[in-house]
C-alpha cells in the first residue's frame, strides 16, 4: 500500500514515518506539509492512502479531503487530529476514521486494516458539522485524473447550465458540478446572486450596460463574458455598484 503523509508539524510526520516502518507492508511514497501540497503530490505519486492532518496553513485536511472525493480513482483518507471529543462526534457520525493524536501504533494498524474510501457526501457533511471554517480556499475541476486547483480569488462569476455550472475565472472557465444555490450559500461573503441562473463575484464588478437587444447586463473586469441581470436584481446591483464607486 503506498501512503502519503500530510502535515504540516515535522516530528508529527516523523513519528507516523516510524509507526509505519514498525507496521511493515506499508510503502511511504511521499510527505507534505499542507492539503494544497498533498493535492499536487498525489497526482504524481498516486497514493492508495492519504493520512491527513486537520489543522493545517494554505489548506487544511477537511478542504484537501473533498478535493480528494472528485478524482475518478481517489486515495483512501485517515485524518489524523488533535480535535477535543466533542469536535469529533462529527467524524463518527459520518463514519469517517480518525487517529487522535498522539498516535499509538495498534490504532494506526486497525485504521490501516479498515481503510475505505470516503464518498462526496460524507465528506460534504463532515466539513458542515466540524468547527473548522466551511468556505474553500479553492475549487478543484479534475482534468484527465489530475486535480487542478481554482483560488477562490480567481473567480469572477458562476452561471448554471442544464445539470452543471459554468465557473469563469481569470484564466477561462470550466464546468463544475456543484449546484448554484449550494455555491451561493458557501461563498456569500464574495458573490452576489444578478439572475435566477448567475452569481457574479463582487471585487470584479465593474459596471452595468444595456446589450444590442436592450437587456441590462453585468460588466466584469478580466472577462468579455456578459452575464444579464433580471429585473429583480438590478436595483440590488446598481446600489452596491454605488457603494462601491464611493
Amino acid at each position: 500500500m503506498k501512503v502519503l503523509i500530510v502535515d504540516d508539524e515535522p516530528l508529527a510526520r516523523k513519528r507516523i514515518r516510524r509507526l509505519l516502518d514498525d507496521i511493515g507492508n506499508c510503502e511511504i511514497v511521499g510527505e507534505a506539509t499542507n492539503g494544497k501540497e498533498a493535492l499536487i503530490k498525489s497526482g504524481e505519486l498516486n497514493p492508495d492512502l492519504v493520512l491527513l492532518d486537520i489543522r493545517m496553513p494554505e489548506m487544511d485536511g477537511l478542504e484537501a479531503a473533498r478535493h480528494f472525493s472528485t478524482l475518478p480513482n481517489p486515495p483512501a483518507i485517515i485524518f489524523t487530529t488533535a480535535y477535543s471529543d466533542h469536535a469529533l462526534k462529527a467524524f463518527e457520525t459520518n463514519a469517517v476514521d480518525y487517529l487522535l493524536k498522539p498516535i499509538r501504533k495498534e490504532r494506526l494498524q486497525k485504521a490501516i486494516a479498515n481503510t475505505h474510501k470516503l464518498n462526496r457526501a460524507q465528506l460534504s457533511e463532515l466539513k458542515l458539522e466540524s468547527t473548522e471554517k466551511t468556505t474553500r480556499s479553492h475549487l478543484s475541476v479534475s482534468i484527465r485524473g489530475n486535480i487542478e486547483l481554482i483560488p477562490v480569488t480567481d473567480i469572477i462569476y458562476f452561471q448554471a447550465e442544464q445539470k452543471y455550472v459554468n465557473l469563469g475565472y481569470t484564466k477561462g472557465k470550466v464546468l463544475i458540478e456543484d449546484s448554484l444555490k449550494s455555491l451561493e450559500n458557501e461563498f456569500s461573503e464574495l458573490v452576489f446572486r444578478i439572475h435566477r441562473n448567475a452569481l457574479v463575484a463582487k471585487h470584479y464588478l465593474e459596471g452595468i450596460e444595456k446589450n444590442s437587444e436592450g437587456q441590462y447586463c453585468i460588466k466584469l473586469r478580466d472577462t468579455d463574458t456578459k452575464l444579464e441581470i433580471s429585473r429583480r436584481y438590478l436595483p440590488q446591483i446598481r446600489k452596491k455598484l454605488k457603494n462601491i464607486s464611493q
